[in-house]
């Protein structure tokens, strides 16, 4: 803990400065009697009287204080109020609480940039780029739905990117309401409700994937009510994704829906016939590997509204011209998905067993160690191949996989098998490793 005096150096000149900012009635009220007990991190620590003034000062003037805090220049850009035998602004030291919890990872090839925008998406991405440049001003909270494999989650993935980039000091939470659920009854087991509390509502960005699989149970959803409150108290944003709009989630309680409808709620539509050769000649391009017009349109045509078929599709023509060692052309390109339906008719009998054993084999490694918490590379990477033939063979939902794979999130299988994807396309050797497993699969 920093010396008394360093803190006393800090805190008057962050209260002088905040003196200018906030009505000489509530400094004298609120803000004059805080007192600074440490340092976590950027964050200076300040003891307040009682949870009332706590209260009203992350209501009212947070985002004055926190101003005056980077004003001052002193290293610091945010505080943390506490008081003595809280459970809402508790006292003891919890700044490592987000080790204890859940984390979905953010994918980095995310972006902006990489997205393609459609006539059935250009809505909903100006609204997110409008969240991602000026978070909590805009549309908040901004509700994003649609069918699976339309870009949801890389539009969450890339605000989370924008923010890294252009607004470091903000904190951005990504997560799912599954683990938010699992976190939730952590907390409760383990009576660390508070942590909890801290972990959810002192961040700048909450961004919850998959809303509608917020269960119907009185206390998860009472604890996303307050959790909402708080920080749409401050101002801070929340982006929530689902795959119906909140009329349709039967499980949502109402005070929930009013609230997410109180926000913009922005729908993304399936790609037109324009939008997914636009899509399929980024994809292309991302991987340095120039397709043809025609393959591109032979590709578009009756791919279904998944994105992420679309993206299937021009792997295996992609994986076909490595493996003949053949220029892409438009009968490859045939040959290629017609290959891939008779292997889909060959393959009822693949089961996630059979592609576990088969990994397993060919990685040398442990069942037990494929599906646990080892995080040694080629361990790693036999799990990550593993995700990806689940999901490729089988096209097994993400959360089976996840389950199947020792519980895992699904973003985190979704991070494995686009990862495997790419790679296939890049590095001949890890194409031949997925496509030996595929052969010890299908008994070739």
């Amino acid at each position: 803990m920093p010396e008394n005096s360093q803190l006393q150096f800090l805190w008057k000149q962050i209260s002088e400065r905040a003196q200018n900012l906030i009505p000489p009635v509530s400094f004298n009220h609120l803000i004059k009697d805080l007192e600074p007990i440490d340092l976590a991190g950027r964050k200076i620590v300040l003891q307040c009287s009682s949870d009332l003034n706590a209260g009203s000062i992350m209501k009212k003037f947070a985002d004055k204080l926190r101003e005056a805090i980077v004003k001052c220049d002193l290293g610091l850009n945010d505080f943390r109020l506490v008081v003595e035998g809280s459970d809402e602004f508790p006292a003891e030291f919890i700044e490592d609480a987000t080790e204890t919890f859940r984390t979905a990872p953010i994918n980095k090839n995310f972006t902006f940039d990489s997205f393609v925008a459609g006539a059935g998406s250009k809505f909903v991405y100006a609204a997110a780029k409008a969240v991602a440049e000026n978070p909590g001003e805009t549309f908040n909270p901004l509700f994003i739905y649609g069918e699976s494999g339309l870009g949801k989650t890389h539009l969450m993935h890339a605000i989370a990117n924008h923010m890294a980039k252009y607004h470091p000091d903000k904190k951005v939470l990504y997560t799912t309401s599954e683990n938010f659920l699992n976190d939730l009854i952590d907390s409760i087991s383990q009576k660390n409700g508070a942590k909890f509390r801290y972990h959810y509502r002192n961040v700048d960005v909450l961004m919850i994937d998959d809303i509608q699989f917020l269960k119907a149970r009185t206390q998860l959803q009472e604890e996303f009510f307050h959790t909402f409150n708080e920080l749409s108290a401050q101002n801070k944003q929340i982006v929530i994704t689902s795959d119906r709009p909140p009329k349709e989630i039967a499980t949502l309680e109402e005070r929930l829906r009013t609230r997410f409808e109180g926000g913009m709620i922005a729908d993304i539509q399936p790609p037109d016939p324009e939008t997914k050769i636009a899509i399929l000649k980024r994809k292309a391009l991302d991987r340095k590997c120039p397709v043809p017009d025609d393959v591109l349109e032979f590709l578009a045509r009756d791919s279904g509204h998944d994105v992420r078929t679309l993206e299937g599709r021009l792997t295996k023509v992609i994986f076909a011209s490595k493996l003949h060692e053949e220029p892409i052309t438009l009968a490859l390109a045939k040959l290629a998905l017609s290959e891939s339906v008779n292997e889909t008719e060959e393959q009822e009998d693949v089961t996630p067993e059979k592609i576990l054993t088969a990994v397993c084999g060919y990685f040398k490694q442990k069942r037990e160690d494929l599906i646990g918490k080892g995080k040694k590379a080629d361990l790693v990477k036999a799990r990550q191949i593993c995700a990806y033939l689940m999901c490729e063979m089988l096209s097994l939902p993400l959360v089976s996989v996840g389950n199947i794979l020792g519980g895992r999130d699904h973003t985190t299988i979704m991070y494995a098998r686009d990862k495997m994807e790419k790679l296939a396309s890049l590095n001949d050797r890890v194409a031949k490793e997925i496509d030996d497993i595929k052969n010890i699969v299908l008994k070739k």
